[in-house]
Formats: C-alpha cells, sequence, structure tokens
C-alpha cells in the first residue's frame, strides 16, 4: 500500500494533533501563525548537544522562544531564557554543573529550575514566584530533546515520542553525533531537501553524486504511524569521491523513515553489509531559520576519527544549505497548486501531504 493509494485510510491523518485550548502565549515576535505554532509546539525537538551542557549555560532557540539549557547534576534543565527577578537571560550568567546563576544580581536556579539561593538575602524566604519555566528534557543521541507543550498524558518524559535512531545503542556501530548546523530556511525545506533523490548529481558533484547518473528510478512511499518510510534502490554510490568504489551494477538501498514534523532518518546500505544511519533533526529555530542536528552510527570503518566524519559530512550539509536558503517561497507550500511536481517528487507529495494532514495552514506565514 502506497501514499499514492487512494482507498487506504492514512495512518497519518489517524495521527492528526488536535490543539482543543487556543494558544494564550505565543512567543514574542512569534514568526508562525498561532495556529499552526500550536501543533508544532506539540513536538519534541533537539535543542542542544549534550556534551555542550557541562558547566556554563547554553542560550537555544525553538519556533521562536528563547531558552537555556543548563545541567543540573544528574539531568538537564530546559526553561524560558529569562530570569524572572529582573528579567535577563539566563545563558548570559554563569553555571557550576549544578545551578546557573543570573549575571545580574547572581539568583542561583537549581534542579527544576527551582531557585535555590538569593545572595541579596541569603537567610531570608525564597519567593514560590521566583522560579523558572521549565519543560521536559530527555537526552538521547548526544542531543538534549525538549517540548514546549507537551501531551499532559505522556507522565514520565522517558516515554516521549522521539524519533528512533537506528544503530544507535548496537555496540558494533560507531556512533557520533555532528556539530549543530545553522539553516536560514524553513525546517520544511530543509527536510524536503534531505528526502530528496534527485538532486544528488547536481548538488553533491563534489563530494558523492554523478551528474552522469542522474535518472530516478521508480519508488513508492509507504505509510508508518509517525508519517511514511520509503526504500529508495539505485546505482549511484555513497562513497566519496576518490576513495573507495563499489562493484560495477551495485544497487545502493537508501532507507528513509520520516518523523513528522521535522525529523527523518536515513539509512544506507553498503556493501558487505555496511550501514550508514544518519538522522536529520530540524529544529525550527523561527519560520525562517533552523538548526540541524545530524546524529550519525555505522558500522564500517568504525575507527575512523570523529573529524573526518564531521568534515565530510558539513561539505554535504553546506552543499544542500547553499540551494535551500534560496528557494522561494521561503516556507513550504502545502497548497499543491503552488509548486509543479514530476515523479522523482513522491516523497515531497507525501511529506507536504503529511504536514496538511497533521493541521497545518497550507501554506505558512510569516
Amino acid at each position: 500500500m502506497t501514499i499514492a493509494d487512494t482507498s487506504r485510510t492514512s495512518r497519518i491523518e489517524q495521527t492528526r494533533i488536535t490543539i482543543a485550548d487556543p494558544v494564550d502565549e505565543l512567543p514574542r515576535d512569534c514568526t508562525f501563525d498561532p495556529a499552526d505554532w500550536g501543533i508544532l509546539a506539540a513536538h519534541w525537538y533537539p535543542v542542544a548537544l549534550s556534551r555542550d551542557v557541562v558547566a556554563a549555560p547554553v542560550a537555544a532557540t525553538l519556533l521562536d522562544e528563547p531558552l537555556v539549557v543548563y545541567r543540573a547534576g544528574d539531568t538537564v534543565v530546559v526553561a524560558n531564557d529569562i530570569c524572572p527577578h529582573r528579567g535577563v537571560p539566563l545563558s548570559r550568567g554563569t553555571g557550576d554543573g549544578v545551578t546557573v546563576a543570573c549575571a545580574y544580581h547572581g539568583i542561583r536556579f537549581g534542579t527544576g529550575g527551582r531557585c535555590v539561593a538569593v545572595p541579596a538575602h541569603p537567610t531570608a524566604n525564597i519567593p514560590k514566584r521566583l522560579a523558572l519555566r521549565t519543560y521536559p528534557s530527555v537526552e538521547r543521541y548526544g542531543l538534549v530533546w525538549t517540548c514546549l507543550r507537551p501531551d499532559p498524558a505522556v507522565s514520565q518524559v522517558s516515554a516521549a515520542p522521539i524519533p528512533a535512531m537506528p544503530g544507535w545503542d548496537d555496540p558494533r556501530y560507531q556512533a557520533v553525533t555532528c556539530p549543530a548546523f545553522d539553516v536560514a530556511a524553513f525546517a520544511g525545506r530543509q527536510v524536503e531537501g534531505f528526502l530528496d533523490v534527485a538532486h544528488f548529481g547536481f548538488v553533491h558533484v563534489d563530494t558523492f553524486g554523478d551528474p552522469d547518473n542522474a535518472e530516478v528510478p521508480d519508488y513508492h512511499p509507504v505509510a508508518s504511524a509517525t508519517g511514511f518510510s520509503v526504500d529508495y534502490w539505485s546505482t549511484v554510490g555513497n562513497y566519496p569521491h576518490g576513495t573507495t568504489t563499489a562493484e560495477p551494477g551495485f544497487r545502493w538501498l537508501r532507507r528513509f523513515d520520516v518523523h513528522l514534523p521535522f525529523t527523518a532518518t536515513l539509512v544506507v546500505h553498503f556493501p558487505d553489509n555496511g550501514r550508514l544511519c544518519i538522522m536529520n533533526a530540524a529544529s525550527p529555530v523561527s519560520a525562517r531559520r533552523t538548526r540541524m542536528f545530524a546524529p550519525i552510527a555505522k558500522n564500517f570503518a568504525t575507527d575512523q576519527p570523529e573529524q573526518e566524519i564531521f568534515d565530510f559530512n558539513l561539505r554535504i550539509f553546506e552543499e544542500d544549505r547553499v540551494v535551500v536558503e534560496v528557494q522561494k517561497p521561503e516556507n513550504l507550500p502545502l497548497d499543491p497548486r503552488i509548486e509543479v511536481n514530476i515523479a522523482a517528487d513522491r516523497s515531497s507529495v507525501a511529506y507536504r501531504r503529511g504536514l496538511r494532514a497533521m493541521g497545518l495552514s497550507h501554506f505558512f506565514t510569516a
């Protein structure tokens, strides 16, 4: 059963998210339509690399909401980046791995965003309202994930609906998390580019693409509980130019799994049962900016220096960024009449259809 089948009941439709209550607190200078923001805020996104959250507080922005991320012992706190005393961003303060202190008056916050010290009045009772507005946090795949409007039915953060990452927990795989990568474009555009299989020989000609092998064989997305999956077979290799080559005629399998709205994983099947697994987690900073996180796991060349992995994938990300940042309209048009589709766009069509099924507007506004 494929996305194109009209007789089926889409599992994407069955997972439609509805917002029963109006969005009463939008971020200052919100770039999203209020209804769209409410739908997107119910999902989980990465906002920082775990290795970056040590002592000093880390600034992040998700869906136009400024956040501070800091370590409080065994947990990571994600909160609004504002001290409730006099409104100074806590990301400008200092941390010690257990608490974070505001740069203005040294007021210190710890686990759960609770105030633990007021230097101006060290022995006085701390006002109950002197606490941070926090959000749930989960560390997974070397990333800190959060949700601005979590489902109240999910009482344990360990049950948070964070996408699965193939190979990450397998001891036979080398697992690394690439540095965050910023794109001056909407998250939907970036994810759609990740799913696109027709651009390899034109955009990635300097890394792995082959301009003489640009034909896209037939493929069909299949609906899943979180979006859709695609098995794409072709003879386009995935080795960096100038390195190993596969035997002539080897058919490469690229398996895409989409977790709506903005996360997708790719498993590339190499010769000799090699597997390269990449997660493309696009975190929407705003309707015009995206911070992309990319955990990677592979079961071959497992002693490869991490920096080499980072450098090669950065080259690929940069090739994509140049194109995505100049696309017009800037936001992903969900109205099928705005852009023209070809057969190679089946993943794109399925992706846009999935976003529409979530209840998002036909054209994001900003």
